[in-house]
C-alpha cells in the first residue's frame, strides 16, 4: 500500500521533530509538559505541515494513551461519544487522547458539546487550527485549554528534514543529489515540512537511476510554494497589518517588501485599498496632496494591470513611507464619534437649520445665521455645534509644518475679531 513520504518520515520522538524549538527544545514549556505525563487540554495553532499532528502522536505514544484522530470537517459529536463509550475498556485502558484537526470547522453547539467530556477528564483534547483560535474558537473551550503557537519551520532546520527525506526516498536507487538542492527546497517550501517532502518525493519519482537531481529542477517543483497566503486567513491580515505599520513607521524598504508579497500572491486589490487608507490615516494633513497622488497611482495600476501595475504602486508606497506623518484626521473623527455615542447628537442650532422653504421664518430657522464670506478673512464667530457639545473639541493640530501653518493662520484670524 502506498504511503506518502511525509508519513514515512514522520518523527517518533520529540528530538526528531524539525523546528518548534521554542516549544520543544530543552526547557521548552510544551516539552516539559509532555515529559511530565500530565497532559492538559491543548490547542495547537499554526499553519499546516509544521508538526502539529506529529506532536500529538508523540504525546499519545509517550503517555501510553490511545490516539483518536478526527477532522472537524467530517467528524460529529456522535464520533466523540463513540470514543467515550470505549473508555475503561481494553480498547483504551489508559484513557484517550482525541486529536481534533481543524476545530474551527465545529460550530458553537458542537464545540460546547465537547465540554462535558473534557471537564470530567474522560478524554484529553488536543485540537489544532490553522486560524487564530481567539477568533474562531469559543471562549468556553479556550478557557479550558492551553494554546500553543507552532511557527513555520526555518529553512536552516528544514534542510535536515529534506536531506533525510532524500535518504529515505532514494533507498535502493542510484540517484545523485547535487549540492544545494536540499537548500533550494528548504527555502522554497514556506516553512511547510509536508510540502517539502512532497517536493522531494516528486523529484525522486521523476528521476531515472543514474541521473542527478539539481537545484534547478528543485526550483521548478517548488515554484512559488513559499508564498504562504490565504485571502480569508490570518496571513492575509498579518501581511496587510505589517504593510501599513511599515509605511507608518517610515520604512520604504519594508513597505515595498510587503507590497511585493501581496502582488506575488495576486492580491493587488487588498494592497490598493490599504494604500488609500494609509494616505489619509497616517500621512493625512501633514501632506494633504498625498491622498490624491496615491489615488492616481492606484487608478494607473488598475488601468495597466500586472506586471506594470507594480511600478505606480511602488511609487505610492515610497512616497507615503518617506512623507511626513500625521494621524490628526483619524483621531479627530474618532473623538467626534465617541462623543456622539456617549453624549448623544443633540439638536442642531436653529441658525444652521435649512430655511429655504415657506414657513421657515415662522419656525425661527436660520434667522441668526451669519454668512462667513461677508466678514473679514471669510470668518465670523458663531456656534455650530449643538448646545450641549458647544465647548467640545475633536481636532488637534499636528506638529508638522502644514498643520502648524494652518494653526498660525487661524489663530491670527480668529484672534483679530472680538
Amino acid at each position: 500500500m502506498y504511503q506518502p513520504l511525509a508519513d514515512r518520515i514522520r518523527p517518533k520522538s520529540l528530538d526528531d521533530v524539525v523546528g518548534q524549538r521554542q516549544l520543544l527544545g530543552e526547557g521548552g514549556l510544551l516539552r516539559r509538559i509532555i515529559d511530565s505525563g500530565n497532559i492538559p487540554n491543548m490547542i495547537f495553532y499554526g499553519p499546516s505541515g509544521i508538526g502539529k499532528t506529529t506532536v500529538a502522536s508523540i504525546i499519545a505514544r509517550q503517555t501510553s494513551r490511545k490516539l483518536y484522530h478526527l477532522n472537524a470537517t467530517t467528524a460529529s459529536i456522535s464520533d466523540i461519544k463513540s470514543i467515550v463509550d470505549e473508555l475503561d475498556t481494553f480498547l483504551a485502558p489508559n484513557g484517550a487522547l482525541v486529536y481534533l484537526d481543524e476545530i474551527q470547522y465545529f460550530n458553537k453547539k458542537q464545540q460546547q458539546s465537547l465540554l462535558e467530556f473534557i471537564e470530567d477528564g474522560r478524554i484529553t483534547l488536543v485540537a489544532s487550527t490553522t486560524e487564530n483560535p481567539y477568533f474562531y474558537i469559543y471562549n468556553a473551550i479556550l478557557s479550558r485549554c492551553t494554546v500553543f503557537e507552532f511557527l513555520p519551520v526555518e529553512a536552516e532546520e528544514m534542510v535536515r528534514a529534506v536531506e533525510r527525506g532524500f535518504q529515505i526516498a532514494c533507498e535502493g536507487r542510484s540517484i545523485t543529489i547535487a549540492p544545494e538542492t536540499a537548500e533550494e527546497i528548504a527555502h522554497s517550501c514556506g516553512g511547510d515540512v509536508r510540502k517539502a517532502m512532497n517536493a522531494v518525493e516528486l523529484l525522486v519519482n521523476s528521476t531515472a537511476d543514474g541521473e542527478t537531481i539539481t537545484p534547478e529542477s528543485a526550483a521548478q517543483v517548488a515554484q512559488r510554494s513559499n508564498m504562504r497566503y490565504d485571502r480569508d486567513g490570518d496571513s492575509h491580515y498579518d501581511i496587510l497589518s505589517a504593510f501599513q505599520k511599515s509605511i507608518r513607521g517610515s520604512d520604504p524598504d519594508a513597505g515595498l517588501h510587503y507590497l511585493a508579497r501581496l502582488l506575488e500572491a495576486g492580491d493587488m486589490i487588498s494592497a490598493a485599498r490599504r494604500m488609500l487608507v494609509i494616505a489619509s490615516e497616517d500621512i493625512g494633513l501633514a501632506y494633504p496632496q498625498c491622498a490624491a497622488i496615491v489615488k492616481a497611482c492606484v487608478d494607473s495600476a488598475f488601468q495597466l494591470g500586472l506586471p506594470e501595475a507594480r511600478i505606480p504602486l511602488a511609487q505610492a508606497v515610497i512616497l507615503m513611507a518617506t512623507a511626513p506623518k500625521s494621524n490628526s484626521a483619524i483621531c479627530a473623527i474618532d473623538a467626534a464619534i465617541a462623543d456622539i455615542r456617549q453624549n448623544g447628537p443633540g439638536d442642531i442650532p436653529s441658525s444652521l437649520k435649512d430655511c429655504h422653504y415657506g414657513g421657515a421664518k415662522k419656525l425661527g430657522r436660520g434667522q441668526t445665521y451669519m454668512y462667513s464670506h461677508d466678514y473679514p478673512n471669510h470668518w465670523v464667530k458663531q456656534q455650530f455645534l449643538p448646545d450641549h457639545l458647544a465647548d467640545h473639541r475633536y481636532y488637534e493640530y499636528g506638529p508638522n509644518k502644514t498643520e502648524q501653518a494652518a494653526r498660525a493662520y487661524w489663530e491670527k484670524t480668529k484672534g483679530s475679531q472680538p
